[in-house]
């Protein structure tokens, strides 16, 4: 393998870790969120028996460390690629300011709400709490979905790249027999 071919291999990677980060934000801005958020506190006890066994924060602090992980090697190695250089750093941008939100924004509430809960808080401030994780969580929506798009636009254009380079390597006249 190549460095092309390994780059392109690591931009697939992280385009595909970040198409599951998108989808699985909205499956849980539009399926889980509703159900957890629809009377609190009340409606939060139900929301962890339902989640007894495994849990959003289960699934995306490894996903998104893994994210961040692959989206460093996305950039790193295609650096040499200027069309590239500035999406792909972009989407890593993006989707560290967003792990870096959930830290400091979402999990704090998460603790207030699922893990002291009414033993702790009233259930006035709990009901705020909620109302500001919901209106905080369309920050995260916007930066999964910048992110998306910014390492999309910068497979493309890696992927146009290396189309070219390969292009550009074939003799003269292979390429002029070649079907368009």
């Amino acid at each position: 393998m190549n460095r092309n071919q390994i780059t392109f291999v690591v931009l697939l990677a992280y385009l595909w870790i970040m198409m599951i980060l998108l989808g699985s934000i909205v499956i849980e801005t539009f399926m889980i969120y509703p159900n957890i958020f629809h009377n609190p506190p009340e409606s939060f006890e139900t929301a962890l028996k339902f989640m007894s066994v495994r849990a959003p924060n289960d699934f995306f602090p490894p996903l998104g460390f893994l994210s961040w992980v692959t989206g460093a090697a996305a950039v790193l190695l295609s650096w040499p690629v200027k069309s590239a250089r500035a999406w792909v750093i972009a989407s890593v941008l993006m989707i560290v300011g967003e792990g870096l939100a959930s830290m400091t924004l979402f999990w704090p509430r998460n603790t207030i709400m699922f893990v002291e809960g009414p033993a702790v808080h009233s259930a006035e401030f709990l009901r705020q709490t909620a109302q500001e994780f919901q209106m905080l969580h369309w920050l995260r929506v916007g930066f999964n979905l910048a992110s998306s798009i910014f390492i999309f636009t910068g497979f493309l254009k890696f992927y146009r790249h290396m189309i070219v380079a390969q292009g550009a390597a074939q003799p003269l006249i292979e390429r002029s027999a070649s079907p368009a």
